[in-house]
């Protein structure tokens, strides 16, 4: 087979940056990057939400000098010049490289490659970043996969847990407090959730998936029909808050309550399903008033010193925190705890954190394996409503 000549655009190595190993193809082809390419990541690398990926594709030309060669240039781009493609095209034309292919999944650049006679391909298999989140589903494709509480489709297409007492072949329906799975992954994820040997479950999704729905659900079950936990805590970074909490007036509860208002009305549905008087110091006031006793919403800042014990601990929002607070927080779990970390790492509002280093990722790649954590990533046709499906099918 004849070699190939890669030249790499910086937009694909934004979106794959395994796409230096891939094009390469063991050592089949050659893979060429532009000295502008590498001043384009070196401005990149400041941007928060992309520096982790720049990191990877520079620590793939550091190890691999031979393998990845970068061009030189002749002349280099003022730095207040946007358009740096036409000194990369230069670079190309100036190589002496035979038959040079530019990869890039820019349409005007490829546009602007043809005028110079130069040829150019995207990238075909393109895929948006994922996080370790996104990336381990709770499913494995074998048994040789298997980590402990996963799960595998059998011959028959119904999911094979892995659980700590075994593996069982999850072919029934769960109804928490009255909820009644809207699809299988919502099914399996309350499986772990009321699990009595999972202590920790992380769920990943995209909002409207009843994450949040689900975590409550299970928590007033374990805390008011089990009865194996007394109390349920709800925590949430004040990433949205910052320093505005403290002029807000009122008490805690007061200064919380617009931002947490989502969770007192998930709340209240569940209520109307199925009586949770307990929870309640009033159940006919609105916004509710919980009784601290068994039920309450606490912002992150508030955890630390803290010792939880006999709970239910639901921590919303978990991809705007960082590791360190994500390990602060979770050292606070003493004995009888089941804790539920939720969140999506594609929709991180932090902005010193990136899709990758945030907590609940970190969760996830640091959890996965051990016997009394699972990880789930919901997902279906079904989510919060028909306005919602239509977001999510069409990927606005």
């Amino acid at each position: 087979m004849e070699q190939k000549n890669y030249i790499i655009d910086t937009n694909v190595l934004l979106e794959d940056p395994n796409s230096l190993v891939k094009l390469r193809n063991g050592n089949e082809n050659s893979v060429f990057i532009p000295y502008h390419v590498l001043l384009e990541l070196n401005k990149i690398k400041k941007d928060p939400k992309l520096r982790h990926i720049v990191a990877r594709v520079i620590e793939y030309l550091v190890q691999n000098p031979d393998a990845f060669k970068v061009l030189n240039a002749e002349s280099v781009a003022d730095p207040f010049v946007n358009l740096v493609d036409k000194f990369i095209l230069d670079e190309i034309q100036s190589s002496g490289i035979d038959r040079p292919i530019l990869v890039t999944n820019d349409r005007i650049f490829q546009l602007q490659a043809r005028l110079r006679g130069i040829k150019s391909e995207i990238y075909k298999e393109s895929v948006p970043f994922k996080s370790e989140a996104e990336y381990f589903t709770g499913f494995v494709a074998t048994r040789e996969e298997s980590v402990p509480n996963a799960f595998m489709w059998n011959e028959q297409g119904k999911p094979l847990f892995f659980g700590p007492q075994g593996e069982k072949v999850i072919d029934y329906q769960h109804k928490v407090w009255k909820v009644t799975p809207r699809n299988i992954f919502q099914n399996l994820t309350l499986e772990l959730m009321t699990h009595p040997d999972i202590d920790l479950v992380s769920v990943q999704s995209e909002a409207g998936y009843g994450k949040s729905y689900l975590a409550l659900a299970a928590a007033l079950y374990l805390v008011f029909e089990r009865k194996s936990h007394q109390k349920i805590f709800v925590i949430k970074p004040t990433i949205e808050i910052g320093q505005k909490l403290g002029y807000l007036p009122g008490k805690l509860e007061e200064k919380m309550e617009p931002y947490t208002r989502y969770i007192a009305d998930l709340v209240a549905k569940l209520h109307r399903q199925r009586p949770a008087n307990k929870i309640f110091m009033d159940g006919d006031v609105y916004p509710p008033q919980f009784n601290p006793k068994t039920f309450e919403i606490l912002p992150l800042a508030y955890i630390r010193g803290m010792n939880i014990e006999n709970a239910v601990v639901v921590i919303d929002e978990m991809q705007n925190m960082s590791r360190s607070e994500c390990r602060a927080l979770l050292t606070r779990m003493g004995e009888g705890v089941k804790c539920f970390c939720l969140g999506d790492t594609r929709q991180v509002d932090n902005p010193y954190l990136n899709q990758e280093n945030n907590g609940l990722n970190w969760v996830v790649k640091k959890f996965k394996g051990s016997r009394n954590y699972s990880h789930i990533v919901l997902k279906g046709e079904k989510s919060r409503g028909p306005i919602t499906d239509l977001v999510i099918s069409t990927g606005l």
